[in-house]
């Protein structure tokens, strides 16, 4: 019978001498275990280098946009006069400003009533023509809020802004003040009705708001129906007045470098390209637009510091110490060797074509020890004097020598270099040509409908039936009514209608193939003429580097990606565009490539992985092969320890029996 226990049958360490040969056997497996050690360490190391390699990426992209440099400041001498924004198409300059009126909305208010709640006039059913316009001559008593007096004009005129007749009705559901203010609010005609209280005999008053400032939005009050509510409503500055002004309306008016400006708005976004002005009050201040050098200063801080934290971290991986005879995880590996020597040879390889070719250029230098450092007044030199030419050492930029012509972006495949554009045909916008001078007496049901195709998106407008003075106000009055569509607004179309010698033209505001204009209806023949023609716009045509490109609109963009916008001008050669890729932007693909899930690192560590699986596979088949070893090292000793066991108790039973034999 096999003993159960190794070391019964004999005293022999059977437990001891499988343990120490096991672990004689187990070696290979503490090998494996070692070098699995040093793979995982490795991809760790590789996932501390793409961190760093990351963050200097994020630092690198704060360059690599032309848009950095390009941002303006704009001050004010005296910010309760003025304020302003600038955006990056201004131009840097210093702008005189003396305000001398802020815009304003009209506001009116009516006669005393007893009561908020209760009827006025008999309830049928009334209409209220709200018109928008300009008040001009004649004579204007100011409004007395004391005596309840004035707040009138005689023998003026009032000419509509063409913004289109809004209506309110009142009936025997609405006809109260209270009522009349909610129905005039809800119907959201452009003027806001408030109630105030004025503590008289008949305190409540209604009180009427022009939404928009500026002197060509007085308000006009057209009233058919109960002649109490007329009497009460009916507003025309060149005639019965039953409304008082309170506040006239009128624009903001200011000289801005001696030039007497005149709008409807006290933020000014048109009087100077690209500036947004504020008027605030009365008086003077000086507007200065200078470039912006405190962002790109602290994006260039942050490159450094991307730089340097990124070698940093490399020199960690990459370390040795002789005393202690410790190595960086990743010392003399080939990837890391790669890494360092693309980034070298980027940064040490010359721009050429701009009026700087180095980093060093611009105070920006590499110091022996191999970290980055920035001459902060040098940096600030150069972008007070060639802001342009910073940018186009870091960003991808392109320069035309044609004013008309701007470059808008270039490609992957667009390489540096110059140009040559010649254009052979110029961007136009679709039209409709008039072909007789436009009716000027409009009739409701007649001839006010206008049905409109602009750029493929039809609408259908009715125009204010009304006699207009000249072909210019219909014209506004046209352009006012399609422009107001909610169809063309979604689409972001819209139109501008011109006349000339009482002939008028509609004309898509987009430009290209497809840019397109087509009228019909009641309105169409009167304003435009039967024999109206109906142009369509045409796209930009032309070369660059003499090889056919692309237009759409005003864009054309070439064969490698290169684009460029031809805003106008003639047909013909158009000088050239340099294009020039800065070192933000070779660095930001470089570091792209690197980062990517095919890049160097990402192979590295895919293939460290693998040497991992490797690993456990080898260790899986090893233990398996160790159960097996130690199965037989344990029937084999258990065995010898039986035998001995046996051999142990025959040597016993002789020694008895030898003993015996001497006794007798």
């Amino acid at each position: 019978m096999a003993l159960s226990s190794a070391g019964i049958g004999s005293n022999l360490d059977v437990e001891g001498i499988i343990t120490k040969l096991m672990s004689i056997e187990s070696q290979p497996l503490t090998v494996l275990t070692k070098k699995e050690a040093t793979y995982q360490a490795k991809v760790s190391a590789y996932g501390t280098l793409k961190g760093a390699l990351s963050t200097f990426q994020t630092a690198v992209q704060g360059l690599s946009s032309p848009t950095k440099f390009q941002a303006l400041t704009a001050s004010s001498s005296d910010t309760t006069v003025a304020g302003a924004s600038a955006s990056s198409v201004a131009t840097a300059g210093s702008y005189a400003v003396d305000i001398s009126k802020l815009a304003q909305s009209q506001k009116l208010v009516v006669a005393g009533q007893a009561s908020m709640s209760s009827a006025i006039g008999a309830g049928g059913t009334t209409t209220l023509s709200f018109d928008f316009g300009t008040i001009s001559g004649g004579t204007y008593t100011a409004y007395n809020s004391a005596a309840g007096t004035g707040g009138t004009y005689a023998g003026s005129t009032f000419a509509s802004k063409g913004r289109g007749i809004k209506t309110v009705t009142i009936d025997a559901t609405n006809n109260s003040l209270s009522g009349i203010r909610d129905a005039i609010n809800n119907a959201k005609v452009g003027v806001t009705a408030s109630i105030i209280n004025d503590g008289g005999t008949s305190p409540y008053r209604l009180v009427l708001s022009s939404n928009t400032a500026g002197s060509s939005n007085s308000v006009k009050i057209d009233v058919s129906g109960d002649a109490t509510i007329s009497a009460l409503l009916a507003q025309d500055p060149s005639g019965t007045q039953n409304l008082q002004q309170t506040t006239a309306a009128q624009n903001t008016e200011m000289t801005l470098n001696g030039v007497f400006i005149s709008k409807e708005s006290t933020s000014i976004s048109d009087a100077v390209h690209g500036v947004t002005l504020s008027a605030l009050k009365v008086g003077t201040s000086t507007i200065t637009i200078a470039q912006d050098t405190s962002g790109v200063s602290s994006a260039v801080d942050a490159f450094v510091k991307g730089y340097n934290d990124l070698k940093s971290t490399i020199n960690d991986l990459t370390s040795y110490d002789a005393k202690t005879q410790a190595a960086g995880t990743l010392l003399g590996d080939s990837t890391v060797r790669t890494v360092q020597t693309q980034m070298r040879t980027l940064l040490g390889r010359p721009l050429v074509g701009g009026t700087y070719s180095s980093l060093s250029d611009i105070g920006i230098s590499l110091l022996k020890d191999g970290t980055m450092t920035v001459d902060s007044s040098k940096l600030q030199s150069a972008l007070s004097a060639h802001s342009s030419d910073v940018a186009a050492l870091f960003a991808a930029t392109g320069k035309t020598s044609d004013s008309l012509v701007s470059y808008v972006s270039g490609t992957s495949n667009t390489k540096p270099g110059s140009y040559g554009l010649s254009v052979s045909q110029i961007a136009t916008q679709g039209n409709m040509l008039g072909s007789d001078v436009a009716g000027l007496d409009i009739f409701a049901g007649s001839n006010d409908v206008l049905n409109v195709t602009v750029d493929g998106v039809a609408t259908t407008v009715t125009l204010t039936p009304k006699s207009y003075a000249t072909a210019a106000d219909l014209a506004m009055e046209i352009q006012s009514q399609i422009n107001g569509s909610a169809a063309l607004n979604s689409a972001g179309s819209s139109v501008v209608v011109t006349e000339s010698s009482g002939v008028l033209t509609i004309a898509s505001a987009r430009y290209g193939s497809a840019s397109k204009v087509a009228v019909s209806g009641s309105a169409a023949d009167n304003a435009l003429g039967a024999s109206r023609t109906s142009t369509d716009g045409l796209d930009v045509a032309g070369t660059i580097n003499g090889v056919a490109a692309s237009g759409s609109g005003q864009y054309l963009t070439g064969e490698d990606g290169l684009k460029v916008l031809v805003s106008g001008g003639a047909a013909g050669d158009r000088g050239a565009v340099n294009y020039s890729q800065g070192f933000a932007y070779q660095l930001g693909a470089l570091l792209t490539n690197m980062l990517g899930s095919d890049g160097a690192i990402s192979a590295k560590v895919d293939g460290t992985n693998r040497s991992i699986t490797s690993i456990g596979d080898q260790r899986t088949v090893l233990n398996r092969r160790l159960v097996a070893i130690e199965a037989a090292y344990r029937k084999q000793y258990t065995a010898l320890d039986v035998l001995m066991g046996s051999m142990k108790a025959q040597q016993t039973a002789l020694t008895q029996q030898l003993a015996s034999f001497v006794k007798a």
